[in-house]
């Protein structure tokens, strides 16, 4: 069976520094910070005060007063994401085969405020279970495909991917292959996340996952950092429109990069802590270089995964080294996590746009905050710190990695 190449026609994205690709890429390249104290709630008692909330979100902008209330937030970003990326793509004024697109779109958690509003309102009454009539279908971690097929009536292949950080890019490596193996002609995919709620920023701080440099917010994320202590929840989705390339020059799209190939791996080792020696990092970055047929010298760029905790960046550090061996040191390296935040299931998809924007542009965002580099790190790779990098970007891999030792690697290539 001859496999189809796949390609990029449409982006999206909502994100803590922008709520569209161009005003994302452009934060990301002069090293802004996405973090600042938490407006959503009084978060005074918590012991993480400040997260990278999305700014100038109005939903009211983008859905009437009636469809917003049935919308958790979460599936209110990732269908604005998915309505930006598809309008650049010009997919649906083309008239496709719409039994042939589909939609595949991840969240890690899903309609987290949903849940928590829901329970505690049954908790806060006098016991008569009255629950709203859309509190499961506004909470699932599905529905937010299924109202971006609904809006447009895509009726090809359609679910959400759940593997904690690495839902995103599972998403689109499920959707790159659907497309790649003659099951669809194109898909929407991506990821979607809104835990910036009592429930999100509790839980992950009892966990000491979080930061707590409440003191100086901008500068908490700082991956490879000798005193980084933990990561900065962020919120947003990002959203991409894939198409075989067959598909998009029938209908003279304008194509932005290419898909190559994408790895899964497990860890096997521990429920929250990656493999000491990123073993499963390794094996998922070798997986994706064989899917995609490439060695690893034909990569110029690496977005980690590098969300700012002792135990993950290291990891993730020694698995580059293996995979890449001497051209390790050709590569740039970045997290863009270091001004995001970490957008939990959504991270996957908003890196490869980063990943995406830097072939285009062949400028590879900077790892902003580091400013004392663990000396346990190997000193000789480029890991772009504080400042943006310009140089030729023939092909760049993006790194997820999730809690249950779920990893994700998806590659593109300048088309």
């Amino acid at each position: 069976m001859e496999l189809k190449r796949v390609v990029i026609t449409g982006l999206g994205c909502l994100t803590p520094l922008g709520n569209d690709v161009p005003s994302f890429f452009d934060a990301l390249k002069k090293g802004v910070s996405g973090a600042g104290p938490i407006t959503r709630f009084d978060a005074s008692k918590f012991k993480t005060q400040f997260a990278c909330e999305l700014k100038d979100w109005d939903p009211l902008e983008h859905f009437d007063r009636k469809e917003a209330r049935k919308l958790d937030p979460y599936a209110q970003y990732g269908m604005v994401a998915a309505r930006q990326a598809v309008a650049q793509s010009g997919l649906a004024e083309s008239n496709p085969n719409l039994d042939r697109v589909g939609v595949i779109f991840g969240s890690g958690i899903g309609g987290l405020f949903t849940f928590q509003h829901e329970i505690m309102s049954f908790a806060q009454g006098d016991g008569t279970p009255r629950f709203n009539p859309f509190f499961i279908p506004k909470m699932i971690g599905d529905i937010c495909a299924g109202h971006i097929s609904m809006e447009y009536g895509f009726r090809g292949p359609n679910y959400a991917c759940v593997s904690a950080c690495a839902s995103a890019t599972n998403a689109i490596i499920d959707a790159f292959n659907a497309i790649r193996y003659g099951k669809a002609d194109a898909m929407v995919s991506g990821g979607a996340e809104a835990a910036v709620v009592e429930a999100g920023i509790g839980g992950f701080g009892a966990m000491k996952a979080l930061s707590t440099r409440n003191d100086d917010p901008s500068i908490a994320s700082r991956p490879f950092d000798v005193h980084r202590d933990g990561f900065v929840l962020g919120e947003g989705a990002g959203a991409v429109v894939l198409e075989s390339l067959e598909h998009a020059k029938a209908r003279g799209a304008n194509i932005i990069c290419e898909v190559m190939g994408g790895g899964a791996s497990a860890d096997a080792h521990h429920m929250t802590a990656p493999h000491p020696e990123g073993l499963g990092a390794r094996n998922v970055m070798r997986a994706a270089l064989e899917d995609a047929g490439m060695t690893p010298d034909e990569l110029d760029y690496v977005n980690v995964h590098g969300t700012s905790t002792p135990l993950g960046d290291l990891a993730e550090v020694k698995a580059i080294e293996e995979v890449f061996g001497d051209h390790a040191k050709s590569l740039s390296i970045s997290s863009t996590k270091s001004m995001t935040g970490h957008l939990l299931g959504a991270a996957g998809a908003i890196e490869t746009l980063a990943c995406i924007m830097a072939i285009t542009e062949d400028v590879v965002p900077p790892t902003i905050n580091s400013t004392d580099p663990d000396p346990a790190l190997n000193q000789s790779l480029d890991y772009t710190f504080n400042v943006k990098k310009e140089r030729p970007v023939r092909a760049a891999l993006s790194n997820t990695f999730g809690f249950g030792g779920h990893n994700a690697s998806v590659i593109v290539r300048k088309y």
